[in-house]
């Protein structure tokens, strides 16, 4: 008997993504159960979604978080092989669900995550990023590559990522994070003994034209919840050594003053995220990219 393929859409206000995203998955060969969960954006992705024949799910928005809300999906559908997306990611053709999970139906590896390449029109901040960060070339990464490759070995994207679910129930899945659920529990399954894969040949087109400010309020959320999970990346260093070669190579390729002004809205963002782990929540939402995790069931819980 083969494997059950189950893909998820997490949105929030994704109704205009979803005519790109979902009909080639729709249409891939290995006919997948489609569920898309939205955090009751009122705008008529839910409706939209049913119109195309896929199961729905509404969340509360005091209720989502990046983790425990995909944490609950997984469970709702149940399948030997969950597949985390995001509508703003758009899969170039009907087969790239199919060279995603083929290393898991192999047995090969636990997770493996699509290479990403920036939307049309991108600008070249966006296509540098892209570019940097998912390269031509298909990668197995084991525990062992930690100390060629330090952080980076955790390295994962939900925008499009392929679970064995049995895999995640072995580490206790998604954890409640404000940011990075995905780098979390790939450090577990990695320390578990599992194989990650890139699925380089499995392309997607996400990327973002973030202004300065956006992007240092999202570093500035990385940051902080890096600092809450650093127990997890022990051993393969700091980010300073990638954002390095990040800066080096961006500044060598575009030769634009505003990358530079881009590099300090990420730099500054993630130093002072990454130093307010005991900062009061005020200060913490006003920096903050997510808005809703402040105020989220989740953190009222936990804080006390």
């Amino acid at each position: 008997m083969s494997d059950s393929i189950g893909v998820i859409f997490i949105t929030h206000r994704g109704k205009k993504h979803l005519p790109f995203c979902l009909p080639p998955i729709l249409s891939s060969p290995l006919k997948p159960r489609v569920l898309v969960v939205n955090s009751s954006s009122g705008d008529g992705t839910v409706e939209m979604a049913q119109s195309m024949g896929v199961e729905t799910l509404l969340i509360p928005r005091y209720q989502f978080n990046h983790g425990t809300t995909r944490e609950y999906a997984r469970h709702f559908l149940k399948s030997d092989i969950v597949v985390m997306m995001t509508p703003d990611a758009y899969p170039e053709d009907n087969r790239v669900l199919e060279k995603l999970v083929i290393p898991l139906l192999k047995r090969e590896a636990s997770v493996s995550y699509a290479r990403q390449i920036p939307h049309h029109g991108a600008g070249c901040l966006e296509a540098f990023s892209r570019a940097f960060n998912y390269p031509l070339h298909v990668e197995q990464r084991t525990l062992a590559d930690l100390g060629k490759l330090g952080v980076y070995t955790f390295f994962c994207s939900n925008a499009c990522a392929a679970y064995r679910n049995a895999a995640l129930d072995e580490v206790g899945g998604f954890e409640p994070v404000l940011f990075g659920e995905d780098t979390v529990v790939v450090s577990k399954l990695l320390r578990k003994g599992h194989t990650l894969h890139y699925a380089a040949d499995a392309l997607v087109r996400h990327s973002h034209a973030y202004t300065l400010w956006q992007e240092f309020k999202r570093h500035f959320d990385i940051g902080l919840s890096r600092k809450s999970y650093a127990h997890l990346l022990t051993g393969g260093g700091t980010d300073s050594k990638r954002g390095r070669e990040y800066a080096r190579q961006l500044l060598k390729q575009t030769k634009s003053p505003y990358a530079l002004f881009h590099l300090l809205a990420k730099w500054s963002g993630y130093q002072i995220g990454s130093h307010s782990s005991t900062a009061p929540d005020w200060w913490k939402k006003i920096l903050s990219s997510q808005d809703f995790y402040w105020v989220s069931e989740e953190y009222t819980r936990n804080k006390i």
